[in-house]
């Protein structure tokens, strides 16, 4: 801001030099939509291995399309995605729902768990609740555990009071800091009586320490409700004579689990109990712990104390009358199935068998589902659809039935032209030659635009599930893979074909073709690949779906499409700042500066044609562009021209003999 000149002296001021340096965008992130084992549905996920992948979406699944795309994504250069899963028609979500009691005692429903997405691997994952700590008597700790990937979320001291700022449905299921395996309604808006989720485990009532004498030896006894008839009544001594006596809480739950769990493991190997203070920190609470691996049912077992037959330590510990017994864990989709009550339901979560279909894959704008779940995704360059052309599991030379591929690519095709994006359209299944191929590209395939590229035939890689057998998929992975490589290498005005695009891990195409063969299909806008000696297999074509010869569009070919597209991005998101300034010569100025430079910048890495600048492309923006009646509607129009790179698809080799010197 300017100085205000009061003493005699020497100002300094700094003016501003206006530049405003754009930055280029991303040019290949990939979104995919479609089908997978696990993970958060309809939700767009970061990516930026197929180790994420795996930890997110359960890796490789044979029904699951997808995955291998994604999979072949990373395999052949691509290293920044975006996944939304859509789950299985028929799919259903696992959960449980938790009392506030005892069932036996009237115990109403507190608070209702389910997975954050449908299918079988909810019933994976567990709760725990406990009440340490808490001072609050509607406060509670929840943990949530998936046993399949060892991820483990806490929310401490959560209420059941929906007034309070740590309610547990606002701090459980928001979005961004939420849990990511789970969400829950706490039912208390529903029924006022109703009370906090009884904790997990059994919870004895407040030990009077100098009560534990060790001038007798006081027994006791476990019993487990899981395996069955496995521990009953199992007996075992927690304080001998002249053993040291515990002087804490702490010393208590120590000498309980060392000889509880000798007693236990000599009864069921692997089993075992582990002890805490309970939440009044005078008590102690007892949790089972059995390995899973051997008795799955054994996750959410009940244990309960009794006196012994000697002297009573079940009394000592105040473990028996009036402990509170509960689960071990609360086990979504199948913990206390096995009790016939309605109080506290559970529901088994299922993948289902029917795969996404055609309204499934585009999904609704008002529910972010489908393609829409990337409204909330700020960039994505290229979208991957590999269940819209998904074969039948019995014949991979059929579509699915339930598939629709013009309206699923249509939908796709108008989404990717708002958000600026690239959209590949593989091949059906049934185009598994030339005359079908023709007939697809000609009049099958309806949707015929700019931003777009299709891709036959269909390729061939090994199964890692099926013993590395081949089979064959969806090319759209794959290419989307080597776009990302093409643009690091050689930068997005490089077209993504020639024998530099080899195709990682392919060993072959479905069909294989003939330079003839190529010859009929790609004058058509139709890009092939092709298997050579040496190279191997590779992309052969580099035409948008408005790359026929008969139409003769300016966007005929792949890079020049991409290459504005990414323009357009960068320049719109780089002149944001525009936005209200004063509308005359110095902005108009400040504007072709910036521009300028940009394109400058892309000038010098060869994006352009030309020998100079002026060859190559232009920035205009003055009053030629920006009219005084544009001025008064508050618009500044600017106009930017390049000169594209366009690929060599015909090398054509003239040779001639040379005569010999003859005198004329």
């Amino acid at each position: 801001m300017p100085v205000a000149a009061t003493y005699p002296g020497v100002y300094i001021e700094e003016i501003p030099s206006g530049v405003r340096t754009i930055t280029g965008v991303a040019t290949s992130i990939t979104a995919f939509i479609g089908y997978t084992a696990r993970g958060l549905d309809h939700r767009a996920t970061r990516i930026l291995s197929f180790a994420d992948f795996e930890r997110a979406f359960g890796g490789l699944a044979s029904d699951s399309e997808l995955s291998y795309a994604v999979q072949q994504f990373f395999n052949n250069g691509g290293s920044y995605a975006y996944v939304v899963r859509v789950p299985k028609s028929n799919a259903v979500a696992a959960g449980i729902e938790l009392l506030d009691g005892d069932k036996a005692s009237g115990g109403k429903k507190a608070l209702t768990v389910t997975a954050l997405s449908k299918g079988a691997w909810g019933n994976n994952v567990i709760v725990d609740v406990d009440h340490s700590g808490v001072t609050d008597s509607k406060a509670f700790n929840l943990t949530i555990t998936d046993r399949s990937t060892n991820t483990v979320e806490t929310f401490p001291n959560v209420t059941m009071d929906i007034s309070k700022s740590n309610f547990v449905d606002t701090v459980v299921n928001d979005e961004d800091n939420g849990s990511k395996l789970v969400s829950v309604t706490a039912d208390s808006t529903a029924d006022s009586t109703a009370g906090r989720p009884m904790e997990t485990g059994t919870v004895g009532g407040d030990i009077v320490l100098a009560n534990i004498k060790n001038d007798k030896a006081y027994t006791l006894k476990v019993t487990s409700d899981e395996p069955a008839n496995v521990i009953n009544d199992l007996e075992f001594t927690f304080i001998g004579v002249g053993e040291p006596v515990p002087s804490s809480i702490v010393g208590v739950c120590r000498l309980l689990e060392t000889k509880a769990n000798l007693a236990l493991q000599a009864a069921l190997p692997g089993a075992s109990i582990r002890c805490s203070p309970s939440s009044s920190g005078k008590g102690i609470r007892v949790n089972a712990l059995f390995p899973p691996e051997l008795i799955p049912a054994a996750l959410d077992a009940k244990i309960t104390f009794k006196a012994g037959t000697t002297d009573d330590a079940a009394a000592l510990l105040n473990l028996s009358s009036p402990a509170s017994v509960n689960v071990a864990h609360y086990w979504l989709g199948l913990g206390e199935a096995k009790v016939a009550q309605d109080k506290a339901a559970t529901f088994a979560g299922a993948d289902g068998t029917v795969l996404p279909k055609t309204a499934d894959l585009i999904g609704s704008p008002s529910l972010f589902t489908g393609i829409y779940a990337l409204d909330k995704v700020d960039l994505f360059n290229i979208l991957c659809i590999p269940d819209a052309t998904r074969a039948l599991a019995s014949d991979p030379k059929k579509l699915d039935s339930g598939l629709d591929p013009n309206s699923v690519f249509g939908a796709a095709m108008t989404y990717c032209k708002q958000r600026r994006a690239f959209l590949l359209v593989d091949a059906l299944p049934q185009v598994a030659d030339v005359a079908s191929g023709v007939d697809w590209i000609s009049s099958g395939l309806t949707v015929h635009d700019t931003n777009g590229a299709a891709y036959f035939p269909r390729l061939k890689l090994p199964d890692p599930l099926n013993e590395f057998q081949l089979r064959t998929f969806a090319p759209c992975g794959v290419i989307a893979g080597l776009y990302s490589r093409t643009d690091v290498a050689r930068g997005v005005w490089k077209a993504p074909a020639g024998t530099d695009a080899k195709l990682a891990g392919v060993q072959g195409a479905a069909y294989a073709l003939t330079d003839g063969e190529n010859g009929v299909l790609n004058p058509l806008g139709l890009n092939c690949f092709r298997t050579f000696p040496v190279y191997g297999t590779v992309s052969w074509g580099a035409r948008t779906l408005v790359g026929s010869d008969a139409e003769a569009s300016e966007w005929k070919y792949i890079p020049v499409r991409r290459l504005a597209l990414f323009i357009e991005e960068s320049l719109y998101r780089g002149t944001q700042w525009v936005v209200f300034e004063p509308n005359d010569e110095p902005l108009w100025s400040q504007i072709r500066l910036n521009l300028g430079a940009f394109m400058q910048n892309l000038f010098r890495q060869g994006a352009f044609q030309g020998k100079t600048p002026a060859e190559a492309y232009f920035v205009k923006c003055d009053k030629e562009t920006t009219t005084q009646n544009d001025i008064n509607l508050g618009v500044v129009n600017i106009v930017v021209g390049f000169a594209p790179l366009k690929p060599a698809e015909f090398v054509i080799i003239k040779i001639q003999q040379i005569a010999g010197q003859i005198a004329a």
